[in-house]
C-alpha cells in the first residue's frame, strides 16, 4: 500500500479506519440484537435486492446451516420476509422489509457524523474519494472471490 508520494503512516492509518468501521457494525448489529453476520447480510438485501437463500450462500461464504438460521433471525426481527420464488414455487426468496427503523436509528449518529466530515470536502476531492469507494469495492470484491475460490 506505500507509495513514495504516500505517507509513511498510510498503512496504519487505512487499518484504523477499516478497523473502525467494522467495530462500528459490530456495536450496531449488537445494539439492535443482530449479529455482524445479520447485518452484513441485511446490508446486501437492501442494495441488491431480493434473493434466494442460496445467492445468501454465494455472497456471504457462509454455509446453507448458519445461513439458514441468519434468514431465520431476520425474519422473526421483521427484517426479511420470506415468499415463493415466482418461477418455482418449490423455491424461496428472501426479501427485505422496509428499512429497519432500530438499525437506522443505531446507526444515525455516525451517518451525521460521516455526512458532516463529508460537508467540509469540495466538489473535486468528495469525486476522488467516491472514485476510491467504488474501485476499492471491486478490489475487495476481486480479493473476496479469491479467498473464496482457494476455500474450494
Amino acid at each position: 500500500m506505500s507509495t513514495p508520494a504516500m505517507r509513511s503512516d498510510a498503512q496504519d492509518v487505512y487499518r484504523r479506519y477499516l478497523s473502525s468501521v467494522m467495530l462500528h457494525g459490530l456495536a450496531s448489529a449488537k445494539a439492535c440484537g443482530l449479529g455482524a453476520s445479520d447485518l452484513y447480510v441485511l446490508n446486501i438485501l437492501e442494495l441488491a435486492g431480493a434473493m434466494t437463500p442460496g445467492e445468501i450462500v454465494t455472497r456471504t461464504g457462509l454455509t446453507t446451516g448458519p445461513t439458514t438460521r441468519l434468514i431465520d433471525r431476520l425474519e422473526a426481527a421483521g427484517y426479511v420476509r420470506r415468499v415463493p420464488a415466482p418461477d418455482d414455487r418449490r423455491k424461496v426468496i428472501v426479501e427485505p422489509v422496509g428499512k429497519p427503523a432500530a438499525l437506522d436509528e443505531t446507526m444515525a449518529p455516525a451517518r451525521r457524523r460521516v455526512g458532516d466530515l463529508m460537508r467540509g470536502y469540495t466538489p473535486e476531492q468528495l469525486a476522488v474519494l467516491f472514485d476510491y469507494f467504488e474501485r476499492a469495492t471491486d478490489a475487495y470484491q476481486e480479493a473476496n472471490d479469491e479467498l473464496r475460490a482457494a476455500e474450494d
